[in-house]
């Protein structure tokens, strides 16, 4: 998708691009409102709103050039139909599109402001999940959490000839908090006590530090950018929904002694969770993540959805949250991008240039993730972007 509603992942780190969105849980427990008691707990979106909102979806109908999935999706009908509703913390259909609305080269263009948001407004969230989560339903529900076994990954690339580094990691939001727009000043404050504590208590391979970006010193700063961690305030389309305010407050950044571990608190979700390293060891990377999701939730309990799976700001990373990543050098299938398409489409891979959506590959490099989070198992998603990237070597290595 184009730069969409979130914008994937953002500042790219190292081992690759070391960034963020994660956490996991055992079996969660799903605290979502069933429908009807949610349209009851609801009032109505005031007139200024929407005046806003039918300039907004005016701006919408009259942007021919926009191809993102709110513009696809949000028919006069659907408009009028949830133009008027509002969520119990007071969010409306003008926090779900507002930077879609702002920003029209997204590729996504909306935005959950709470849990909520997604049964109240199911009508426009509903076809957009289903279009971007290919065969995703509005009949299916996401499979509980299932991490399988976690022996099966394996170093993609023993040789060390062509996986630059790998990454994997997911996002999670804490239960009894909204997203972003609605989260006040005191609750991003209480959210970051509670995260950082939790984090406190890891040991072994993921002890490590965080480090609160309010009150940053310069020298932690510095260290923190040279080593690509520290994420900056929220580009356009965040910014656009709403999701940047009281900045830099409550956010903050934890990694491990050896750096291959790395948890943001509230950037764009409320956490993310990233395993990496140099070089091709999936197995490592996958178990590392697996092992720390599976202590962080016995501590902190995560937003859940009985249909939807994990809930997270932005819709294309619900369900399983899981992006599963290597940087890799391919220069004979980067000579043949159709073939390289070809290939990762059969294994539902993402294919994207060295620094991320939008950008070119450098030197045949390129960052190739799996592409579906949803309809299928933790497991299942990283043994296809396993599976595909052995494929794509494979085929590297025969053209050579």
């Amino acid at each position: 998708m184009g730069s969409a509603c979130c914008k994937e992942d953002s500042a790219p780190p190292t081992p690759h691009s070391l960034t963020a969105q994660g956490l996991v849980q055992n079996q969660p427990q799903s605290r979502a409102l069933h429908p009807s008691q949610e349209s009851s707990k609801t009032n109505m979106a005031d007139a200024a709103t929407i005046a806003k909102l039918e300039e907004g979806f005016k701006k919408l109908e009259a942007a021919t050039d926009c191809k993102s999935l709110l513009k696809k999706y949000l028919s006069k009908s659907i408009f009028d139909s949830l133009k008027a509703k509002k969520t119990g913390l007071g969010a409306t259909l003008l926090d779900v599109i507002q930077s879609g609305v702002e920003n029209l080269d997204s590729g996504v263009g909306i935005y959950a402001p709470d849990a909520e948001a997604y049964s109240l407004f199911a009508p426009l969230f509903d076809p957009i999940i289903e279009d971007y989560h290919k065969g995703f339903k509005q009949t299916d529900k996401h499979p509980n959490k299932d991490f399988g076994d976690v022996n099966q990954f394996v170093n993609v690339d023993p040789d060390g000839k062509f996986v630059i580094s790998t990454r994997v990691r997911c996002g999670r939001s804490l239960e009894g908090y909204p997203f972003n727009p609605c989260l006040t000043e005191a609750q991003y404050k209480e959210m970051e006590e509670k995260v950082s504590s939790t984090l406190s208590g890891l040991e072994g391979e993921l002890k490590g530090t965080y480090y609160p970006l309010a009150g940053m010193t310069k020298e932690v700063q510095q260290k923190l950018i040279d080593d690509h961690f520290l994420f900056k305030e929220g580009d356009r389309f965040l910014q656009a929904a709403n999701a940047c305010r009281y900045w830099p407050v409550g956010r903050g950044i934890y990694h491990n002694d050896n750096k291959t571990f790395l948890v943001w608190c509230n950037e764009e979700d409320h956490l993310r969770i990233i395993s990496m390293q140099m070089g091709g060891d999936l197995g490592q990377v996958y178990r590392r993540l697996v092992s720390a999701v599976n202590d962080i939730e016995k501590r902190v309990p995560f937003s859940h959805h009985d249909r939807l799976g994990f809930l997270t700001f932005c819709p294309t990373n619900l369900g399983t949250t899981i992006r599963a990543s290597v940087h890799i050098k391919l220069p004979k299938l980067a000579a043949n991008r159709e073939k390289l398409e070809e290939v990762a489409a059969r294994y539902s891979l993402q294919v994207r240039g060295t620094r991320g959506e939008h950008t070119e590959a450098e030197g045949g490099v390129y960052d190739i993730s799996n592409k579906r989070r949803m309809g299928l198992t933790e497991f299942q998603a990283v043994k296809e972007m396993q599976d595909g990237i052995l494929e794509l070597i494979k085929i590297e290595k025969e053209m050579a």
